[in-house]
């Protein structure tokens, strides 16, 4: 055997392998072996048909494909071995040759390199956190709007009402849709259940009947009304709108949490807006750090790894809404080319951490992955012990720690870029 290899860009190499002539033979004769033990020969038992009439009976170039199937494999392996070459996933294998000598290129995905920046140069200043009064504001009126009793209004529906409809849904005198007693809140903008209907309510008394037609948009979820012109005939049958309380201590204490008057409350939602900003200003930052550190990195990774990132993608896109809504009416090729550049920025993401991990010698234990299932546990409730059995797996645990990692790695570059910051 005869090999050459030869890198190219995108962590590939191709191997060139050229069999010996007795390589050849021999793998003939195997496949010759084990083709006569399963194909009847006139004039012969079953086994025992000479190797030069199952070639006149199959044709040669039948006993050749048998005989590559097995060389290509084996001559691969062992060309693999003897260049050194860590292959992280299936070649592609083109036949140069094949009679009567056979030589053959494989192409193979190699581990990716990194090369990283420089990121203790990296100096990153934490923004300021601030709460304005107005914020606080806002959300007490949120909290006093959420605990507010809906009542019947005797007027005609305003945005903002919890109204009891009849709804029915016509083209030529054909129903698509009827819905009784349906309860529904007027919301300016509200896409369901067609862009538009929930305009259409405003201004409607208690009792009235109004028809008017909305085309449904093009890519709305259910196919067969898409695009399409309807007649709309709605009667309201009950108007309620929120009776709002009095923002006062008597409001404060009423919400069962321990608070004394209205200043405490007032109190807690400013802690609250806090700590939330400041975890979103952490985010920022942490967002801040990598991309800088991603931009002075050189990162070299072969496709396969952006295919399997795609996949990932994909299995993540079906158990959400986001990903249900991004891929209806698409073709999966369509679906996957739209997700190529997230994929590709996550995983020279995801290789500059891991690299950075590498560097600074950062590891998680298994503790540390047994108390963030407990962790996860604790905050699941009634399905914590349901998630500690999902933990008890490999892969699930595996998964955890690669996240772990990943946060571990990132906090150690925002502390580098932070220290360097005010020095």
């Amino acid at each position: 055997m005869k090999v050459s290899s030869q890198r190219i860009e995108n962590s590939q190499v191709v191997l060139r392998v050229e069999a010996e002539p007795e390589e050849v033979e021999h793998s003939l004769e195997e496949a010759y072996r084990h083709l006569v033990k399963r194909i009847d020969v006139a004039g012969f038992r079953r086994g025992k048909a000479p190797r030069m009439m199952l070639e006149r009976y199959l044709g040669k170039e039948a006993l050749r494909e048998e005989a590559l199937e097995h060389l290509v494999p084996e001559l691969l392996s062992r060309a693999l071995e003897q260049e050194g070459i860590d292959a992280i996933a299936q070649p592609q294998i083109e036949i140069v040759e094949s009679d009567p000598g056979v030589v053959f290129q494989a192409t193979l995905p190699v581990r990716p390199t990194v090369e990283l920046g420089n990121y203790r140069e990296i100096s990153v200043a934490p923004e300021p956190v601030e709460v304005a009064e107005e914020e606080v504001e806002k959300a007490l009126e949120q909290i006093r709007y959420e605990h507010a009793p809906w009542q019947p209004a005797e007027r005609p529906i305003q945005f903002g009402d919890l109204v009891t409809i009849d709804i029915k849904v016509t083209q030529s005198d054909n129903t698509v849709l009827e819905r009784k007693d349906l309860q529904y809140q007027v919301l300016s903008e509200f896409p369901f259940p067609v862009p538009g209907f929930a305009e259409r309510l405003e201004g409607v008394e208690k009792g009235q009947q109004k028809e008017f037609s909305i085309s449904f948009p093009p890519d709305h979820e259910r196919r067969e009304l898409a695009g399409k012109e309807y007649l709309f005939t709605v009667t309201a049958s009950e108007v309620k709108e929120k009776k709002l309380p009095e923002l006062d201590d008597e409001f404060a204490k009423s919400l069962g949490q321990g608070f004394d008057d209205l200043e405490s409350l007032r109190q807690r939602v400013a802690s609250n807006l806090r700590a939330m900003a400041e975890e979103r200003a952490r985010k920022r930052l942490e967002e801040t750090v990598v991309e800088a550190l991603v931009e002075r990195s050189k990162v070299e990774f072969p496709p396969i790894l952006v295919e399997r990132e795609i996949d990932l993608l994909v299995k993540e896109g079906e158990k959400s809404v986001e990903g249900h809504l991004r891929s209806r009416g698409r073709s999966e090729e369509e679906l996957r080319e739209e997700l190529r550049p997230q994929a590709t920025k996550r995983l020279i993401r995801s290789l500059v951490l891991g690299k950075v991990a590498e560097e600074e010698k950062i590891e998680v234990t298994a503790a540390e992955v047994d108390e963030e299932v407990e962790a996860l546990a604790q905050g699941a409730g009634e399905r914590g012990e349901e998630l500690r059995r999902v933990f008890r797996s490999e892969e699930a645990r595996q998964s955890l720690e690669d996240l772990l990692l990943t946060r571990k790695t990132v906090r150690r570059l925002v502390e580098i870029a932070s220290a360097g910051e005010t020095k």
